[in-house]
């Protein structure tokens, strides 16, 4: 099979941990007789330095003609005082917009190697931490309006019936795949736009009897989060609270550097990419993890390439490197063989099995 994959390598430690995927994909292809073609988008801050632009429509264009996009991280110091719409992040909010993939899926797993990684107490973790965060993706505050007149700001938050039920309809369908447990998170005691996001979600249960539906503040979530986070199976929220959310819900698995996330729309072009951002002060040191790259590229073998045998192959190979005692330096203890990113793609690869 023969799939095409933009690649954006990005800024800061982009490059470095997009380079370890792309070590693994092929490997892949190497043993189930599959071709990935990569084509390489510029985005972000190197983007704005070749082009003047986070991302040049040229650029969006190779994404959306892909069969998948793979993301490293984007932005940095260096761009901190370019003016507002030219940001390296507003690039990710336009390639997301343009690629329509409106929910983001974030899962937050503890592997058993790192048990003792997770800053909660031992009793805590010891009940099983393993849920998914579906964030819907290209609406709420961040695509709201933003103006600034004086010395008042305002940013719009905004929803419609439409974005609430398809971002939902995701959630019960996730849910029903996994312990069939929705927990809906808003502000609905403060919030018009929550208000009907509850209403909303309450009617789709009606379609799914067979998936049980709980809803939750989301200041309540976040502290259920680290009090008791076994409860949750699948939450599904809006942008800014699952933006939030699920970096908070990424801390408690004892690295952020683990976490992949996949963004998806109506069709199987997906985005992929790990939750963590450009890490500019480590990049080029070869320190940084990234099994989250890696991970975020067995999801896309999973959800886009319909490759389930293959991304399964990429998780084993990864707990295979955890229990052989390899850790990169954000989850290093003692005991453990400390080594770099470059050195953790090889070993992954080597321990690719089909």
């Amino acid at each position: 099979m023969v799939k095409n994959i933009a690649v954006i390598r990005g800024d800061g430690i982009g490059p470095e941990i997009v380079e370890q995927a792309i070590k693994v994909l092929n490997k892949v292809a190497e043993l189930y007789g599959h071709t990935f073609d990569y084509t390489d988008v510029d985005m972000g801050g190197c983007a704005i330095d070749k082009y003047g632009d986070p991302l040049p429509e040229s650029e969006l264009e190779k994404c959306i003609k892909s069969d998948s996009v793979l993301l490293g991280a984007v932005g940095g110091d260096k761009w901190n005082d370019v003016p507002g719409q030219m940001r390296p992040e507003k690039g990710l909010l336009r390639l997301r917009a343009g690629m329509g993939v409106y929910s983001n899926n974030r899962p937050t797993k503890i592997w058993k190697q790192l048990a003792d990684a997770s800053p909660l107490k031992k009793e805590i973790v010891d009940k099983g931490i393993d849920f998914i965060i579906v964030r819907e993706l290209i609406g709420g505050i961040y695509f709201g309006e933003h103006k600034t007149e004086g010395d008042t700001a305002v940013d719009i938050l905004k929803y419609s019936e439409a974005e609430i039920e398809r971002i939902g309809r995701i959630g019960f369908e996730t849910a029903r795949k996994r312990n069939k447990k929705l927990c809906s998170v808003e502000k609905s005691n403060v919030l018009d736009s929550s208000r009907l996001w509850k209403k909303i979600l309450h009617r789709l249960a009606e379609e799914y009897p067979d998936v049980e539906l709980s809803d939750m503040l989301v200041d309540n979530c976040a502290m259920q989060i680290v009090k008791n986070p076994s409860q949750f199976d699948v939450v599904v929220t809006e942008n800014m609270f699952g933006d939030i959310l699920s970096d908070e819900a990424s801390m408690i698995t004892g690295s952020i550097g683990m976490i992949p996330s996949s963004s998806l729309g109506a069709s199987s072009c997906g985005l992929y990419e790990p939750i963590h951002g450009s890490a500019p002060d480590i990049a080029g040191k070869d320190i940084a993890n990234p099994i989250g790259t890696i991970l975020s590229a067995a999801m896309m073998l999973r959800f886009s390439f319909d490759m389930p045998d293959e991304a399964d192959a990429i998780e084993n190979a990864v707990s295979a490197y955890l229990d052989a005692g390899y850790r990169t330096a954000d989850i290093m203890s003692y005991g453990m063989t400390q080594v770099g990113c470059e050195k953790c793609g090889d070993l992954i690869k080597s321990y690719l099995v089909k």
